[in-house]
């Protein structure tokens, strides 16, 4: 019989095997779940862009335009894509505007030509407008355009993306 000594002699012993091993596996792990936590937020700013993207044509619209024979249906209509301080701010705009667009019996159309992905977040998203606004009133004869450029801060309110900052530049 041979005695646990040899026996010990005899067999290499390889004790960094087991620990490097599973130090191994943890790296790749670790890696893995980096990966699919990056395509994971990847995937919802995506969503989030092309949401964002999907709404600002007809939120810059309804908050850039007006009519003052239905300036208040304008203005609740434009109020609907807003959120937080930039709906405030938008009611003190418009309540302040009202006046004069019925003393002008001013028409603005806003029409949106273009538009891009400034920043964006699975949470909020800028993007830069192109917007054309279509105005006649009382002191100008036939329609003219005034052609302007518009950062919209989009963020998700109840389920719908709104403009929770505007600013023209």
């Amino acid at each position: 019989m041979r005695t646990l000594a040899a026996l010990a002699r005899r067999r290499p012993s390889r004790p960094g095997l087991v620990p490097s091993l599973v130090i191994a596996i943890v790296v790749a792990a670790t890696v893995a779940g980096l990966a699919w936590w990056g395509d994971h937020r990847a995937t919802q700013r995506d969503r989030a862009v092309r949401q964002a993207l999907a709404t600002a044509p007809a939120a810059a619209k309804a908050i850039f335009s007006y009519d003052y024979r239905t300036f208040d249906d304008s203005v609740a209509n434009g109020r609907t894509f807003t959120t937080g301080d930039f709906a405030a701010e938008y009611a003190q705009t418009t309540g302040a505007l009202r006046q004069t667009a019925t003393k002008q019996q001013a028409v603005v159309l806003a029409e949106v030509s273009s538009t891009g992905v400034v920043t964006a977040a699975a949470d909020r998203v800028e993007l830069l407008v192109y917007l054309n606004q279509y105005r006649r009133n009382v002191s100008t004869a036939g329609e003219k355009v005034d052609q302007n450029r518009v950062v919209l801060v989009l963020v998700p309110d109840g389920g719908d993306w709104k403009v929770a900052g505007a600013t023209a530049i």
